[in-house]
Parts: C-alpha cells; sequence; structure tokens
C-alpha cells in the first residue's frame, strides 16, 4: 500500500493508509506549514470531525454495554477514524475517543515543523530527558513531533534526536512507549536500508 492524499486532505498533509507505512510529507505549491492536528485545542478539533454515537457490545459478558454509548470519532481532512466503547457514560468514550484519535493522528500524518524543538517539546525534555506519560494529553503532540524530525531526517534518528536536544536513546525510549511509533521508524530505516532501533539501543 502506498501514502496518498485523498480527496479530504489539506495542503501540507497527506495520511497513511495501512498500518506500518510511512506517512509522507505533502506540500502546497508554497510550501506552507500546516499546524498538525495534534496541536489544534480539542473544540477545534472536533469541528474537524464527524461524531458518531453508536451502539456497542462492552466488557461484562451477557451483561455488556447495548446502550448507545459508544463513539466514533472520523477525522474528516484525513480520513483518520477513532473509537470508544468500554464505558456507559458516553462523555468519557468521547474523552477517551479523543486522546486515541489523537495519538493516531500523531503517527499517520507528517507536517513540516520550522521551529524545532517547540516550546511544550522543550518543556517536557529537560537536560535532554524526555519525561511524558503516554496517557498525558501532551503525549500526542510530543509523538507527533519526534516522528515529524525524524522524517525531516529521513529516518536518521541519531540526527532527529540532536535536533530535538536529546540522546538517540532518549528518542526511542519516547517511541516505545506506543509499539507503533517504533514500527514507524524501522519501517521507514528499512525502505532506507537502515538497520532497525530497538527500545533503548543506541545508534
Amino acid at each position: 500500500m502506498v501514502a496518498r492524499p485523498s480527496r479530504l486532505d489539506p495542503p501540507g498533509i497527506i495520511r497513511s493508509h495501512g498500518p506500518f507505512v510511512m506517512p509522507k510529507f505533502f506540500f502546497s505549491n508554497n510550501h506552507i506549514s500546516k499546524m498538525h492536528p495534534t496541536d489544534l485545542e480539542i473544540p477545534k478539533l472536533l469541528d474537524q470531525c464527524e461524531v458518531k454515537r453508536i451502539k456497542r457490545g462492552g466488557p461484562g459478558g451477557q451483561h455488556r454495554n447495548k446502550t448507545a454509548s459508544a463513539v466514533v470519532l472520523k477525522h474528516l481532512p484525513t480520513g483518520t477514524i477513532a473509537e470508544a466503547n468500554e464505558r456507559r457514560d458516553q462523555s468519557v468514550n468521547l474523552q477517551r475517543a479523543i486522546f486515541r484519535l489523537r495519538v493516531q493522528l500523531a503517527l499517520e500524518v507528517r507536517t513540516r515543523r520550522n521551529r524545532v524543538p517547540s516550546p511544550l517539546w522543550q518543556s517536557r525534555c529537560p537536560r535532554g530527558r524526555i519525561a511524558i506519560d503516554p496517557e498525558h494529553e501532551d503525549f500526542p503532540r510530543i509523538l507527533a513531533e519526534a516522528l515529524d524530525v525524524i522524517e525531516q531526517r529521513e529516518g536518521d534518528a541519531k540526527n532527529a534526536a540532536a535536533e530535538l536536544g536529546c540522546s538517540l536513546t532518549q528518542l526511542v525510549k519516547l517511541l516505545s512507549l506506543d509499539a507503533r511509533g517504533l514500527a514507524l521508524l524501522n519501517a521507514q530505516r528499512a525502505q532506507r536500508h537502515l538497520r532497525p532501533l530497538k527500545s533503548r539501543q543506541s545508534e
């Protein structure tokens, strides 16, 4: 499968289709950068989404949740989809679906960054050590920035880490917080005939 723009993709964003196909840059003619969707405030992100509330079977065996409390979000500019249905409380499922959507966008969407590292990255990477919990609301933004810079450095994680002000070990550790992040990096490195990296491995 190949990465390709859809008719809904705005200039500056392209979505990859498939679990480990590396996202690619897609520039408008004037090369104007676009804000990564993970950097949007939640209300603005939801403005770009189709929200469906549907009936799903949740946990509990025969007593599974059969109410229409499941939430499915589709980010219209990219086609990225996320869902949450674990809880009977629809508002809780909505918040979980939003977080999952932001993580998925971090993995799937690449944009060019003119200012690296960002203020958020600097606040999360004091003295070169990345401090972030994978469940924290900042995680999708940090993950997206790391993958954007790696893409700009053509899969050279060591140079990307230097640009971000951390060690390669720290960068790989960050990507390992979501196994898909490290898999994406290694898929990109394989395309460029570079050896794969493992968690806590230095180059």
